[in-house]
This record gives structure tokens, sequence and C-alpha cells, in this order.
């Protein structure tokens, strides 16, 4: 039975009232995990957190998840994915022992054996090595840690609590710990900053030898008070040449010492690509837990609850808290994996895009494709790329195909 056929709403009921008993038929790819919890709201951040919760609501929280999972899971059925991704939020402010008990009651329901990547994001201000080592001991193997910048002015501008000395030693711990694989988020383009100060902490990221760097451009999600700042007129965004510049400056120095930019904003060494990440720009399948978790299954996608009480009182119920959800036609999945795929270097296979979706990219987006390549923002042979002068512009050419 399809998936859309179990999750779609009978009449006079909604998607939380409806169980998914189909999806064993669906292969998930990726396992997200959503932790909501912050010690503090940054005020560039769009993501769903909150902040203030006891050590009581965390516990009863991993209650709920592993619940969540069971909902899915109920009549016997299996999800297996080869990812899993936590989240935030802040996943590491989860209590020690509260994040044990995560991480063995999802380790008692997955298939551990197919699973090549356990990605969970650590605050430099919350990581130490006894928590490492637990997440470590029970299956974790890659660390994704924000540090955003190793300027203390430009932490100071983003309302982050930590300061660079923190990620030093965060990165330490993660070594002590036996964690191979570690990413570091920067952030460019802050209100302030200057090239050498971006260049500065560019350097920083890469003398910690990490195999991994996100770069990401800083942007003003509508609703965040950084937005409302900015609107208001309380400080001088970075001018947009300025903005462009620091990327390929980025890109530049980031090349120069054995990364590569295998997506728009992220830079890893040889084979440690995000294998989760790439789940999403490939048009794959995921499952999201965890209030606001997004998933999508087979041109089927929806969204949670974006409210801790509200994703609670569902599952409490023993429904699945599903706010949002959409049947995706065939021209719009098309469209969609056209817009992901070309934020990769590799960029979209022609013939795996045909293979995948039926449909001949070359044909159906003939007007599209013509015009991006006579201005020199594509290059079509058995792929369809950017080139280095649409990367400033990769959303609005992305934008293009999108149905």
């Amino acid at each position: 039975m399809p998936l859309l056929q179990v999750i779609q709403p009978r009449v006079n009921q909604s998607p939380s009232n409806v169980l998914p008993q189909g999806i064993s038929n669906s292969e998930i790819h990726g396992l997200y995990v959503h932790i909501p919890f912050c010690f503090h709201k940054c005020h560039y951040c769009d993501f769903y957190s909150i902040t203030r919760q006891t050590p009581q609501r965390m516990d009863h929280f991993v209650d709920l998840i592993l619940t969540e999972l069971d909902l899915w899971m109920a009549g016997n059925q299996i999800v297996s994915p080869t990812t899993i991704f936590f989240g935030g939020g802040t996943p590491s402010l989860l209590p020690f022992e509260t994040m044990r008990r995560l991480l063995v009651g999802l380790r008692s329901r997955l298939n551990l054996r197919v699973i090549n990547e356990w990605t969970i994001e650590v605050n430099p201000a919350t990581a130490d090595l006894s928590y490492l080592n637990l997440l470590r001991d029970l299956g974790v193997t890659r660390i994704s840690m924000g540090a955003q910048s190793f300027d203390v002015d430009d932490l100071k501008v983003l309302e982050r609590h930590h300061d660079p000395a923190d990620v030093v030693k965060s990165v330490d711990f993660c070594r002590r710990a036996g964690f191979d694989r570690v990413n570091v988020d920067l952030i460019y383009a802050i209100p302030g900053q200057s090239l050498e100060s971006w260049d500065r902490s560019l350097k920083s990221a890469i003398a910690l030898n990490v195999d991994h760097i996100s770069a990401y451009a800083l942007t003003y999600e509508p609703t965040t008070p950084m937005a409302v700042r900015k609107r208001l007129g309380h400080f001088e965004p970075i001018a947009d040449d300025l903005e462009i510049e620091m990327m390929h400056h980025a890109r530049k120095t980031l090349a120069g010492t054995g990364f590569s930019a295998y997506e728009i904003s992220n830079h890893a060494k040889p084979g440690q690509e995000c294998r989760h990440n790439l789940i999403y720009w490939m048009g794959q399948n995921y499952l999201a837990l965890g209030p606001g978790g997004a998933s999508h299954v087979d041109g089927v996608r929806w969204k949670n609850l974006a409210h801790l009480r509200e994703w609670e009182e569902a599952i409490e119920k023993n429904t699945l808290p599903v706010a949002e959800l959409e049947s995706l036609s065939v021209a719009q999945r098309a469209g969609e994996r056209m817009m992901l795929g070309l934020r990769l270097q590799e960029g979209i296979n022609i013939r795996q895009f045909q293979s995948t979706t039926g449909i001949d990219p070359l044909a159906v987006y003939e007007r599209e494709v013509k015009q991006l390549t006579d201005l020199n923002l594509i290059i079509v042979d058995d792929s369809i790329r950017l080139t280095s002068k649409a990367l400033a512009v990769a959303d609005a050419v992305a934008a293009e195909f999108v149905v």
C-alpha cells in the first residue's frame, strides 16, 4: 500500500489520527530527531526551540520521542535508516542520564547494522568529556559543533554564549572520546565582520584539523529578532559584494587545505561528506521525530506540530503529531530534485535523474536550461551543475525549476 494512502486523513480525521501502517513498503534513508531545548535563544535562529525547561520535562520528552518512533513502527513495521541526526535546539543540553536513555531506546528499536553515520549537534558551551564518551560508547559516530565564529565581537552580535577557547577545548574532548569525524559550523556576513576577521575564523577552524567545515552566510529569517532589528535600522548589514567575496574566499581558502566544496555551504575532506545531509540534497526519504520535524517519503511530505505542548499532547493520545501534509506531483518532485541537486558540486546526473524520476531534464526544462546556459549560470554535459558565477545567485537559479 503506498504511504500516501496510509497517512492521508480520512473524512473527519486529521493527519495526526492516522497511523502509517504501510511505512514498511518505503525505504527510510535518514532519521532526524529534533531536540528543541536551548539555554538561550540566539536572535538569528529560526529553528523551533524553547528555553528554561526542567530536567523532568526533558525526561518526559525522551519518553515521547521513543513513543513517536513506536507509533511509526506499530504493527511490526520496521524503520531502518542508514543515518541518524540529532539537531535542535541544543541536543547536548539533555541531561546525561536522559541522553543515555534516548540513545539506548533508539538502539533497542533500530537495526544498527545498517547505520553508517550518527551525528549529534553539540554546543561548545555544553560539551564535556564524560558526555562525549557516553555518545561515542552508545554508537554516535560524528559530532557537529556550532562554533559560528572565532571572533569575540562576532559571537556577541550573534548572541552566542561561548568563547573561541570553548571550541578548541570541545574539539579536543571529541578527539579524546574517540570521534574521528567532527564538523565545525561557521557563519559569515555578520554585521561588523570584515574579510580579515572572517579569514581568521576560517584559519582557526582549519587549525583544529577537523574533516568537515560548514560555512553559511547569515540569513535574516523574517520572524527572528535579528530580522526585526535589521528592519528597524539597529545595525548595518554586510554589503552584498562583501558577502560574495567572503563566500569565494572561504571556498578558495578551504580548497587550499584539502577541503572540497561538495555542496554550496559545506566543505569536506575526501570521503568525509555528511551522509545524512546528502539524503536531503539527493531527494531521498527521511523521517523526523520531535516538534517541528519535517519528513519526506516517496513524494509525500509532512511536518510535525511546531509547539512542544501540542506535540506532547498528540503523542500522549497515541496519535502522530502531524500538522501539515502534502502529496507532490511528479512535476513538483522533479522540480524539487533539480533545486536540491543543483546545490551539490556534482550537480544533477542527467541519466540518473531520468532513471529515478522518469523525466528527461533536458527536454522538460529545455527553455530554462538554454537561458541559464546562455547566462553562464549552469554547465551541461552528462550533468547539470552551477558555474562559479552562479554560486552567488544559486537560490534564484534553482527557483527556475520549481513548479
